[in-house]
């Protein structure tokens, strides 16, 4: 598991290793992380989900953190890409390195890809996600987060779970 301090010193890692090699570097996070860092919603998360460019050079510099601190081959992935479906939001400079440049989106799209990729476990901490990014955005009735979800989404792929979910959020 990541804590914030752990993913701010391993993007700290990764701004030198881009310096060394002389390259410049983005990186836009979601999911776990964005929650860890941006809202301090929960203690730690399993990766950084996140869009990042030069890909393949971060790529490859990741995988030598990872075998250097013993980290998951994935702690870096670009596997969120799946659940972007507009490039239409805001970004939010997080932290900007020497030759790092870390984005969060805005909490809207937060809350709506959170919606969009909800997942309902034991395991899951989508639901506490989602309820954190409600209240931050002071959302006070179902309908304000289904017209934020279709702000960055269509309507026809939003599953009847999301539907019932958000539903039972506000009359709980």
């Amino acid at each position: 598991m990541l804590t914030k301090e752990d993913i701010i010193r391993y993007l700290k890692i990764l701004d030198n290793r881009l310096k060394e090699k002389d390259l410049k570097g983005e990186i836009l996070i979601f999911g776990g992380s964005a929650m860890v860092l941006l809202f301090n919603a929960r203690p730690s998360t399993e990766d950084i989900d996140a869009i990042f460019k030069p890909k393949d050079k971060i790529y490859e510099i990741a995988k030598e953190i990872s075998k250097e601190y013993k980290l998951s081959e994935n702690w870096l992935n670009d596997s969120v890409k799946g659940f972007i479906e507009s490039s239409e939001f805001e970004q939010k400079v997080l932290y900007r390195f020497d030759n790092l440049a870390v984005y969060v989106p805005e909490p809207e799209y937060l809350l709506a890809m959170k919606c969009m990729s909800l997942r309902i476990g034991a395991e899951s901490s989508d639901i506490e996600d989602i309820k954190t990014i409600i209240k931050y955005l002071k959302l006070k009735k179902p309908e304000d987060v289904f017209k934020i979800i279709e702000k960055y989404y269509p309507e026809n792929k939003i599953l009847p779970k999301t539907y019932y979910f958000i539903k039972e959020i506000f009359n709980s």
